[in-house]
């Protein structure tokens, strides 16, 4: 599910971003890549998902309200779980509620609806 590898576009990044070379380091630290898109001012993020989460935990703990928009786009790019997924779940936590697993997993309701469903019936 990590496996997959994503390029983002962070337009004016230099220019949106406080403290941008301290939100490279971090970038770097993830292992991600941030490059400049040739000699404009526009810059291209690529990675895989846990490389953006790890961005993601690191920029919130930081707390800048400037790197607020990237953590919006990085957590666009969050994999949405599979049935499988959500019934190991739901079998693994037992106690576990409908909304508990949609707030958790950020699937629709009928698809938690389906993974409670499998479960109870088999």
């Amino acid at each position: 599910m990590n496996a997959h590898m994503f390029d983002i576009q962070l337009n004016s990044f230099i220019r949106r971003v406080e403290q941008a070379n301290e939100f490279k380091a971090l970038i770097k630290s993830s292992g991600a890549q941030l490059n400049r898109k040739g000699r404009s001012r526009h810059w291209r993020l690529a990675g895989n998902w846990s490389q953006f989460e790890f961005i993601i935990h690191h920029a919130q703990l930081r707390d800048e309200p400037s790197w607020q928009w990237v953590i919006a786009q990085l957590s666009e790019y969050k994999p949405k779980p599979n049935m499988a997924d959500l019934v190991a779940i739901v079998r693994h936590n037992p106690t576990i509620t409908l909304q508990q697993l949609i707030t958790e997993t950020d699937c629709t309701l009928v698809e938690a609806r389906k993974a409670f469903d499998i479960v109870a019936w088999e």
